[in-house]
């Protein structure tokens, strides 16, 4: 669910900056939907990280 929310939100970051700049509709909703797979992707499968269990019974000092 987090790799959706960065890539939705960086991909709008993108759409709109390349509008800014004068790219041209088409140019900015391809090259959105490109950076939204390969930040998906990215965060994924680097970004998440698998949490560690504690042991039941033992405490920490």
């Amino acid at each position: 669910m987090i790799a959706v929310i960065w890539a939705v939100g960086l991909s709008i970051y993108i759409y709109f900056g390349l509008l800014a700049v004068g790219a041209s509709g088409a140019t900015a909703i391809v090259l959105a939907l490109v950076s939204f797979a390969g930040i998906w992707l990215l965060v994924r499968l680097r970004g998440e990280e698998t949490p560690t269990r504690r042991r039941p019974g033992r405490r920490r000092s």
